[in-house]
């Protein structure tokens, strides 16, 4: 699932490429896609003729504020991700009519969504699994809503300092709580997810099952150092592309070169002799050197 660097590199793409552009059509062949509004023909409806006047991204979401107070969230779930080009019908299939990754990655091709746009181009949504979702929801109510509310901070805010970051840990403190899924619990902190979880506490020589309890306020220290530095390199390479995710032009993303461990369990440790583990954790897996981060 794209996490917080694959999402803000296709936010910061797409605000030097769609800002001021006008929607005018919308196409889906999987309508499920959009939850709210649950009709496509009213989701249609009403973002037609709406301008994009702000593109930004909260947690995991992207969203799209348009003209006439409408926001457009969209999730990209396991599979998902947005991409900018042309493509034109041929033989019930979409293929793309400008050269390059967008046409000739197997990974941009599972076109579900699409809207045109008012310079000839197309912002389309690909997902092989077609767990997406899509929200179009009236601005104010979505700054107010549940879902929003219920997030916790972004961890690369100024104000996301370290007095901050353990703040956000207390509720935690008090409970039995392995830190992999703490920094991975929304609610605490936004958009970490499973690959930079592992990497962040890799880097921090910290065993991802160790119980949040029971770290001193060192460890915090350089988990939080770790955060701070991992995810601005991330944004930095244009996210992880080792699974599905793609940039708005159909381009890989460059962290892999820096990936240490997530799914390298049986190699050698980059720093040491130790080899990587992969340990299931709830439906999640996680991956660590035994040697480098002791319990």
């Amino acid at each position: 699932m794209p996490e917080l660097p694959e999402v803000e590199t296709i936010v910061r793409d797409l605000r030097k490429k769609i800002l001021g552009r006008t929607i005018e059509n919308v196409w889906t062949d999987f309508p499920k896609s959009i939850k709210k509004p649950v009709n496509f023909n009213d989701f249609k409806r009403k973002v037609k003729g709406k301008m994009i006047k702000k593109i930004w991204r909260r947690a995991k979401n992207i969203i799209l504020d348009l003209s006439d107070g409408y926001s457009l969230l969209i999730h990209q779930k396991m599979t998902g991700h947005l991409l900018l080009g042309k493509w034109e019908l041929e033989k019930g299939k979409w293929k793309a009519k400008i050269p390059g990754p967008i046409g000739a990655d197997p990974m941009n091709r599972f076109l579900h969504l699409i809207f045109w746009l008012d310079n000839d181009w197309q912002l389309a949504l690909s997902d092989l699994r077609k767990f997406a979702k899509v929200e179009l929801w009236k601005t104010e109510e979505l700054e107010n809503s549940e879902g929003m509310k219920k997030l916790g901070p972004e961890p690369l805010e100024k104000e996301f300092t370290f007095k901050k970051f353990k703040e956000t840990l207390r509720p935690a403190q008090g409970k039995k709580g392995k830190i992999k899924q703490v920094l991975m619990d929304q609610a605490i902190i936004s958009g970490i997810g499973n690959i930079y979880s592992d990497e962040i506490l890799w880097r921090a020589k910290i065993h991802p099952f160790k119980d949040i309890s029971k770290l001193s306020n060192k460890e915090l220290e350089k988990i939080y150092k770790t955060i701070r530095e991992l995810l601005p390199l991330a944004i930095k390479l244009g996210g992880e592309s080792i699974s599905d995710y793609r940039r708005p032009s159909g381009e890989k993303g460059y962290y892999d070169k820096e990936r240490k461990v997530y799914r390298k369990e049986g190699e050698k440790c980059p720093v040491c002799d130790g080899i990587i583990k992969r340990i299931k954790m709830g439906s999640r897996s996680a991956h660590f050197c035994p040697k480098c981060q002791k319990i």
